[in-house]
């Protein structure tokens, strides 16, 4: 970009908010355009419903976001976020077992997505050449097939309509993204799209944590076996701000989860192994069970389109959702921001200005959703009932690698490592298939698989005493 330029982000979300500090790096002025009013502490925001729910912040995401945000961490942390190693402060039982609580090889951060939120969005507004628009929609476009030249919006008070020039606007609407009407609009041909549709479910409750459970209790959780045949119901229990936990049920087609309150317990109980519901079932409720079915996998390929107009770059949900069981979508969301920070950069390093360089973008943020797709769908899609493309030889050869590699994690560190730089998205998925890791995929698995959630003994008194 050159003389005075200008981007606008359109989304409050954390994607637009990560995509805003990512191009204020290279532009004299970002405009974040949100159509709801933020709220000023850590409170539900009204466009981000699935919010109630368990999010996680994967070691590799939370690396990024720091890189765009320095400080971000501690803020986090000081709001009451805890950091859990990883597979240290983990007792998940996979479609493999009972997984071995290894020395800490990555790490997530837990807090209420309503707080993480809100010390991001502080973070960004201050910075210095970051404006927000509040209660504000974007309408449509600028501009024609070859370039976007601004976007046009509407005040939700008044009705009002202006357009607002500028230099590069990224679309970062989430899943009711309407890019590709909007590209439609200036003459695009239809984007290909794909989806896989598990027929998840999900439900959330919030509880008090029993008097006495450790200030570092690990994350809880028990997963479906995508092989067993049937659907495929999970667990999970994550500590959170405030001496809270938050439990999410899930269950494909066939399996789901209600969200009346007597059943709850029950449903946790009945999963692969009965933990969680054991745990919960003394635990305070601190709220009514909130349910949602926002959980198709759905991708938009945008940087297939023969063409592509300079000025304009898709981002975050408006791309690719996924199954959240996964965890993985804030995570991606900040590999996608630091991709428009790169391409922004090498932009102005090797021409001087913008021209050029969102088409590059564009293909930069689809190969940041590749891995997180391919770890979603290719799972989903074995559930019975499960809409969508069954994977092809590829899908299913790297299918059953996994499944090996995942079976040998819980007796082979090299095959954990590789496993849980992959899953928290801190490595490319390549790093699966690193010599290491194959040499003790291929060794595979010894020894006795516990039947019993490793808590510690500390972890043990303290569940019993409560």
């Amino acid at each position: 970009m050159h003389g005075r330029t200008h981007t606008v982000v359109l989304g409050g979300s954390l994607a637009g908010l990560l995509a805003a500090a990512a191009a204020a790096r290279s532009t004299d002025r970002v405009t974040l355009v949100e159509s709801d009013d933020p709220p000023t502490g850590p409170d539900p925001r009204k466009g981000v419903p699935q919010a109630r729910h368990t999010h996680l912040l994967w070691s590799g995401g939370a690396r990024v976001i720091e890189s765009l945000l320095p400080g971000v961490t501690q803020r986090w942390l000081d709001a009451g976020a805890r950091r859990i190693g990883i597979p240290d402060g983990l007792v998940s039982l996979s479609a493999r077992g009972w997984m071995r609580r290894w020395p800490q090889m990555q790490f997530l951060l837990t807090c209420s997505r309503d707080l993480l939120d809100w010390v991001v969005r502080e973070r960004v507004l201050e910075i210095g050449n970051v404006t927000l628009r509040q209660g504000v929609r974007a309408e449509e476009l600028l501009g024609d097939g070859t370039r976007v030249t601004g976007a046009r919006l509407r005040e939700r008070a008044t009705g009002d309509v202006r357009d607002c020039p500028a230099d590069l606007v990224v679309d970062a609407t989430g899943r009711g993204s309407r890019a590709t009407a909007w590209l439609a609009s200036l003459g695009l041909p239809p984007v290909p799209e794909e989806t896989v549709d598990s027929g998840l479910t999900y439900a959330t409750r919030v509880f008090r944590a029993p008097d006495g459970i450790p200030a570092d209790f690990p994350v809880v959780n028990v997963q479906a076996d995508p092989h067993a045949g049937c659907p495929g119901q999970t667990a999970t229990l994550l500590p959170v701000e405030g001496g809270r936990w938050l439990v999410t049920l899930s269950g494909t087609r066939g399996g789901e989860p209600t969200t009346d309150p007597e059943r709850f317990v029950p449903f946790a109980r009945a999963v692969r192994h009965p933990v969680v519901g054991d745990l919960i079932a003394g635990a305070e409720p601190l709220g009514p069970v909130r349910g949602s079915r926002s959980t198709v996998n759905r991708r938009r390929f945008f940087e297939r389109l023969p063409r592509w107009p300079e000025g304009f770059v898709v981002t975050g949900d408006a791309v690719a959702t996924y199954n959240p069981v996964y965890g993985h979508g804030m995570s991606v969301a900040a590999w996608g921001a630091a991709a428009l920070r790169n391409g922004l950069a090498n932009g102005l390093a090797r021409q001087g200005h913008a021209a050029g360089t969102a088409y590059g973008i564009q293909r930069a943020i689809a190969r940041t959703v590749d891995g997180a797709w391919a770890t979603a769908t290719t799972q989903d899609v074995l559930y019975p009932e499960a809409r969508g493309d069954q994977p092809g030889f590829s899908g299913r050869l790297m299918g059953h690698y996994v499944n090996r590699l995942m079976a040998a994690s819980g007796s082979r560190p090299a095959a954990a490592e590789a496993l849980f730089r992959a899953f928290t998205l801190s490595g490319p998925m390549t790093a699966l298939a690193g010599p290491k890791a194959v040499f003790a995929t291929l060794l595979g698995p010894y020894g006795q698989v516990s039947d019993r959630p490793p808590f510690n003994e500390t972890e043990l008194r303290a569940i019993a005493g409560g």
